[in-house]
């Protein structure tokens, strides 16, 4: 089955990581480090989008909610509706945090902050 813009519903997580983000205003703003997979309803709980620092240095993790990012073939990356100031303000964790746990709670928090 395909989606609204032609893709496929399906893709391997191998092409998702490391996946240019941008704004609606079409600014990069990072890039898809890993997906959190929630191995009990087979879905994904959310995104890790790296954002800022320089070569991994100052970068902060945000974990943003997979419905959130809508893949944009024009910039062949995926592109969030929050702005510059929201994503500032969202709640951000070291890569390790966002993985190191089972991600419930980070799930969670990416959902009361963005939806």
């Amino acid at each position: 089955m395909t989606t609204q813009t032609g893709h496929t519903e399906a893709i391997l997580a191998s092409k998702v990581i490391g996946t240019n983000v941008y704004n609606t205003a079409g600014k990069h703003i990072g890039s898809i480090e890993d997906v959190m997979l929630d191995k009990t309803s087979n879905g994904i709980l959310f995104a890790i989008i790296g954002f800022g620092g320089f070569l991994g240095i100052g970068e902060k993790y945000h974990a943003i909610p997979w419905s959130s990012l809508d893949y944009e073939p024009q910039y062949s990356g995926y592109v969030v509706p929050f702005t510059e100031d929201q994503l500032k303000a969202a709640p951000a964790h070291s890569l390790d945090e966002l993985t190191g746990h089972d991600g419930r709670r980070f799930g969670d928090e990416s959902a009361r902050y963005y939806i």
